[in-house]
């Protein structure tokens, strides 16, 4: 997978093992920020730990592969976004992303998925994309909700949290049918 342009100051491109010391620095910096929604961020303690994430998905066949992208603003990390959860047999697949507090409230998440919109189904031929949002996430719940994602419901329990309490998940969805890409 190739970098994405996603504007004149925003580039995704695929997570190297390069990427591991900016992305646990900031996971290390923002660690109470980051850990109210992520549950990996409790068990990333040291680089290696980051390390390791990024050693599974690039060490992956590629048709097996889940494309994970590193986040810059203006050349600087600022988050990570990608798929997970591929089931290419049925063509569906989740976007799932997270953004360093410092560059929250800039377009920077809603223009990195619209591109990853487009990718999805027209390079890996996806029919169904799913986000899900922790119901009180209200900023990440804004961006399936601006895109015209239709809203499913709510999947009690979904995620165990980094506090060993449970938050209920709301599922978006978006079909190949229902976007102009």
């Amino acid at each position: 997978m190739e970098n994405i342009k996603v504007s004149g100051r925003i580039v995704l491109h695929p997570i190297q093992l390069i990427d591991a010391s900016e992305i646990f620095q900031t996971i290390k910096n923002q660690r109470d920020y980051l850990g109210r929604w992520l549950p990996f961020v409790a068990t990333t303690e040291e680089q290696k730990d980051t390390e390791a994430f990024i050693s599974s998905v690039i060490e992956t066949p590629e048709d097996k592969r889940e494309h994970t992208f590193v986040i810059r603003y203006k050349n600087t990390f600022a988050g990570i976004i990608g798929f997970r959860g591929t089931d290419r047999a049925n063509k569906k697949t989740e976007l799932g992303y997270w953004l360093s507090e410092h560059f929250q409230g800039k377009g920077i998440v809603i223009q990195s998925v619209k591109k990853l919109i487009a990718l999805s189904f027209n390079q890996l031929n996806m029919n169904r994309l799913v986000i899900r949002c922790a119901t009180e996430n209200y900023k990440s719940k804004k961006i399936p909700i601006s895109l015209n994602f239709k809203f499913e419901g709510i999947e009690r329990a979904g995620e165990l949290l980094s506090n060993g309490k449970f938050t209920d998940l709301e599922v978006y969805s978006l079909l190949k049918r229902e976007t102009k890409i």
